[in-house]
């Protein structure tokens, strides 16, 4: 006589595994979406011709071209190494805003001030409505990156 077998079912526990393919999605959705909502705010402050300097040029539609660039990338650099924490809205929320000030701090008061030959760490008026667009940025990527990693395959 054969002692039963307990069998343990871990697919309400476990998180469905995503796939590199989802990742990148999750990335290039989620970073064009947030950067597009950025832009917007870029455009209205009239930051774009500053984004275009950085390829020699001042025109706010080459800045905008940039900066969806930028966003995209920075997307995938959540998404792909990090897509596996993404998995509920209020996680991806946190992880995108926290995500959001690290590239304020990164992006906004350290490379580009090198970058315009600017005092880097300088907070201001404009510093803080920068910081502002990247905690939407990071919010929007957050939150359609989990959309995105949570959808069934």
């Amino acid at each position: 006589m054969s002692a039963p077998h307990a069998t343990h079912d871990t697919s309400r526990t476990t998180a469905p595994a995503t796939t590199m393919g989802q990742k990148i999605s999750a990335g290039v959705i989620g970073g064009f979406a947030g950067g597009v909502v950025f832009g917007i705010l870029m455009a209205m402050m009239g930051m774009l011709p500053m984004i275009a300097s950085m390829v020699g040029s001042t025109s706010a539609a080459v800045g905008f071209g940039v900066h969806l660039v930028i966003s995209i990338l920075l997307g995938l650099g959540l998404t792909i190494p990090f897509g596996g924490a993404l998995r509920s809205y209020g996680r991806g929320a946190i992880i995108g805003l926290l995500y959001g000030v690290l590239w304020w701090v990164l992006g906004a008061l350290l490379i580009m001030p090198l970058m315009m030959g600017m005092p880097i760490f300088a907070v201001n008026t404009m510093a803080l409505f920068s910081l502002m667009g990247h905690l939407l940025y990071g919010l929007i990527l957050g939150l359609i990156a989990v959309a995105i990693l949570n959808r069934r395959k």
